[in-house]
């Protein structure tokens, strides 16, 4: 199967349905989707849709991955807060826009995904990411602030960690609600400025500021 031929498909209708930016483009063409699902998916891996990697957890359509980056409007050099590491593959589409000089953090609450991200991202060389396992509705403090972050879970409003762990001029794209879910970009200047881009379906944030508490 010619993966590579497939993902250059895949990028390129991308780019023009969605407009892409070409650091963003170059980032959906470079990065093999298929080495980040399991196995039995691969042959489907360069479908735009999500497929499941296992623990009731999925891998995000590429197109949603393309959005969420563009929303972001991330620059080479920046550092990034991913919450919900999954199977890497959207933390690996960051690391290459940011690039070497800058750095994705990424926090997972199941330790199961959080090591076969490390492993997925260690074999193709993305050692400009970190792997967390925890609480991810609680950020990490121990490496803010952060120029950009994003949410790859809904949640049922902003948590006020990440909030607070956000530089000033940065931005959070977020999914929040429940059964019906919404996307937004959050902004953090002398206000906190949000505005909505529109309907998403996102499994659902569990932690402190989650739906439900994980040590509970």
């Amino acid at each position: 199967m010619d993966f590579d031929e497939k993902r250059l498909n895949l990028a390129k209708r991308l780019k023009d349905e969605l407009n892409l930016s070409e650091k963003v483009y170059n980032a959906i063409k470079k990065v093999p989707r298929h080495l980040f699902v399991p196995e039995r998916y691969r042959a489907e891996a360069y479908v735009d849709t999500p497929l499941p990697i296992g623990y009731g957890q999925t891998i995000s359509a590429p197109h949603m991955v393309a959005i969420m980056c563009e929303l972001l409007d991330l620059k080479e050099g920046e550092k990034v807060l991913e919450i919900g590491t999954g199977c890497g593959y959207h933390a690996a589409v960051t690391a290459e826009i940011v690039g070497k000089s800058g750095m994705v953090v990424s926090i997972e609450r199941i330790p199961e995904l959080a090591e076969m991200a490390r492993k997925n991202l260690s074999s193709l060389g993305y050692d400009n990411v970190i792997v967390v396992v925890g609480d991810g509705s609680l950020g990490y403090a121990e490496l803010a602030p952060y120029d950009k972050i994003y949410v790859t879970a809904s949640a049922p409003d902003i948590p006020q960690p990440l909030i607070e762990q956000l530089k000033r001029g940065g931005r959070i794209v977020i999914p929040i609600g429940d059964t019906y879910q919404v996307l937004y970009v959050v902004e953090k200047n002398e206000e906190i400025r949000k505005w909505s881009w529109g309907a998403v379906r996102f499994v659902l944030l569990y932690g402190k500021y989650g739906f439900r508490d994980l040590e509970k």
